[in-house]
């Protein structure tokens, strides 16, 4: 995308305005989310930890000049594990800034399957904490327990709840409760990250400044689906406010009724 291109959508709760290629990998029982191979594990930590952060680091400070707000708030959550509900506006940095944002543990992202399918990258996005939706009952319940044992190892868990990449869009598109059903499930506690656009000197692409927000907690006064819809009401008015604090449209988006 460059700078001024202007996007037409009809619905942001459906509508994807990438055009993706990429094929869904069906997700079955036969999918593995837990690796117990050594040698799978020890790739999987050396990747990581000495390529895809090394790697993002470098880009976030000197390319893309990210800035994390408020990030010190995580301190006092590094045992126990916790979910993490974040606007989806940039590839690269809705990849890889948990990482750096939650530096002391390895986030694990749910993603869609078709992101296993990405040239090269795709082969390394299990190592790198992608949990892919699934697709089987027999799958969903292997899912639950990828979910669980990285809470147990105090790994948090990223959701993107708008669930499609619209880039340097500027407000919160509207989400479902649904995704809320695991914090809930897991009586864990939720932090929202919010990315905005800011403008640079001599670039026209955007500077980012993401800000973290929470904790929040679900009420177990209130019935499990009152309790995910609190939950979001309370994620998404916050990172509404949030978003109010971009300073730069990059990309405009336009509802096709207003055209």
């Amino acid at each position: 995308m460059k700078y001024g291109e202007i996007i037409y959508y009809h619905n942001e709760l459906d509508d994807e305005v990438i055009n993706n290629s990429l094929n869904k990998k069906k997700i079955d029982k036969n999918y593995k989310y837990i690796h117990k191979n050594l040698f799978y594990r020890f790739f999987s930590f050396v990747s990581y930890n000495f390529i895809a952060k090394p790697i993002a680091w470098f880009c976030f400070k000197f390319i893309k000049q990210v800035k994390y707000k408020n990030k010190q708030i995580l301190k006092n959550f590094k045992k126990g594990g916790y979910f993490i509900y974040s606007n989806h506006v940039d590839m690269f940095s809705d990849a890889l800034s948990p990482a750096l944002i939650c530096s002391s543990k390895k986030p694990n992202i749910i993603i869609s399957s078709a992101n296993l399918n990405t040239p090269i990258v795709g082969r390394f996005t299990p190592m790198w904490g992608g949990l892919p939706l699934p697709d089987t009952i027999e799958a969903t319940k292997n899912f639950y327990s990828a979910i669980e044992h990285s809470l147990t190892k105090n790994n948090p868990v990223v959701i993107y709840p708008e669930a499609h990449l619209w880039p340097y869009y500027t407000k919160i598109r509207p989400f479902s409760h649904v995704s809320f059903r695991y914090p809930v499930k897991y009586n864990k506690p939720i932090f929202t990250f919010t990315t905005t656009f800011h403008k640079r000197k001599f670039n026209k692409k955007p500077r980012l400044e993401i800000y973290i927000d929470g904790p929040f907690y679900s009420n177990k006064e209130l019935t499990e689906k009152e309790q995910q819809i609190e939950l979001r009401n309370k994620c998404y008015n916050t990172m509404c406010e949030r978003a109010k604090l971009n300073t730069y449209e990059f990309v405009k988006y336009i509802h096709k009724e207003e055209a």
